[in-house]
């Protein structure tokens, strides 16, 4: 325990005064921190007294990880997945943030790194002697480039991390007055959305985030399908069907023979209450948004199709950047794997490798360090 005191002299609390010595630090550099008691008014004498301090300044959002990223404590990937695990709300979002945070992905790209270094090696000597008794070619780069393209691709087929962290978008889709809206209010159990018996009262989608077993969803109401002359809803229309062809899942109300071409459709035969809609069709989920009947069953479809889209428990999943990264590596592998003539081989790879740089951010990324950084809290 150490006396806290200001420039006066004056005390300002006894405190635990604890030193870290860099490099090994969480940002590489010398660390002091002090553990005082939490009262507002000591912290805040504490922060008057050390501002007064020539040179010395409150850290920016981010700055403390930004520092680790920039003394190489840290890669780009990491920060981002410290990010994610900062801004986490479900335990599936903590869980993939985590593994992220803690390495997972950078251990991966190093061994990757390793490979496509042997790689263009390889090339070089390709180049430099074959010409040479003692060398004759590499028959086995072209295959080995393929190789590795291809373990990249199996990644790239992954579910993305977007989903998991911004909410699955399952929308509810159909022709006007068949229940959309109040599908909504039921599943989500409030009323968000406007219900009358008018075709065409909704005019625009509505989001609601909700969480089905833990997982992130984002249900969206959308406007009716249908034909119309009037240019507000016709705009509202025109939003609809982008919706529905960008659903992760498709909760779709109209009639089956007339539902949209999409991967994960689920059909469902609303108003199941009524006089001759009790016989719902095959493959249909017959639902009552006023009974609450077929709701359960309904929800746990929608869970499995909402998993579906997400990344496996224990599996690390990319976010859109770095899947770009990883796409432009692979392309020139493929393009290497392809071309046969070392020289162009050789700078493929270079270019995989620079594609490798962008994605741990040892190169290329200055313009989203600021954006990326903004995100976390102060200091950290």
């Amino acid at each position: 325990m150490r006396a806290l005191r200001d420039r006066n002299g004056s005390l300002l609390d006894e405190a635990l005064v604890l030193r870290f010595d860099g490099p090994a630090t969480s940002t590489g550099e010398d660390l002091v921190e002090l553990h005082c008691h939490g009262g507002r008014a000591v912290v805040a004498a504490i922060l008057d007294a050390l501002g007064a301090i020539e040179g010395v300044r409150s850290a920016q959002p981010g700055e403390f990880t930004r520092r680790a990223f920039e003394n190489g404590r840290i890669d780009l990937t990491e920060a981002e997945g410290l990010a994610d695990l900062i801004e986490a709300e479900t335990e599936s979002q903590r869980r993939a943030a985590l593994m992220m945070a803690e390495g997972g992905l950078r251990k991966e790209i190093g061994a990757w790194q390793e490979r496509l270094l042997g790689l263009a090696a390889r090339a070089e000597a390709a180049i430099d002697y074959v010409d040479e008794d003692s060398v004759d070619g590499d028959p086995s780069l072209s295959s080995d480039c393929g190789a590795l393209a291809e373990g990249l691709s199996r990644w790239l087929d992954r579910p993305r991390v977007e989903p998991l962290r911004d909410g699955v978008r399952v929308v509810i889709s159909g022709p006007p007055n068949v229940g959309k809206s109040s599908l909504l209010n039921a599943i989500v159990g409030f009323d968000r959305a406007i219900v009358t018996n008018i075709p065409g009262t909704t005019r625009d989608h509505i989001e609601v985030p909700v969480a089905f077993a833990g997982v992130p969803v984002r249900l969206t109401d959308t406007a009716g399908l249908r034909e119309s002359g009037e240019s507000v809803e016709r705009i509202g229309v025109d939003r609809a069907r982008r919706l529905t062809e960008l659903a992760d899942v498709l909760l779709w109300l109209g009639e089956p023979g007339d539902v949209p071409d999409h991967p994960r459709a689920i059909l469902v035969h609303p108003r199941s209450d009524l006089a001759g809609r009790r016989q719902p069709p095959t493959g249909t989920i017959a639902v009552s948004s006023l009974t609450g009947a077929g709701l359960a069953e309904l929800t746990q479809v929608l869970v499995r199709k909402v998993r579906s889209v997400l990344p496996a428990e224990g599996e690390m999943a990319l976010n859109a950047r770095q899947a770009g990264c990883l796409d432009e590596a692979r392309q020139a592998l493929e393009q290497a794997g392809r071309s046969g003539d070392p020289v162009i081989a050789a700078e493929l790879l270079r270019q995989a490798r620079a594609s490798f740089d962008r994605l741990t951010g040892r190169a290329g990324v200055e313009d989203l360090l600021d954006a990326l950084f903004g995100r976390f809290c102060l200091g950290k």
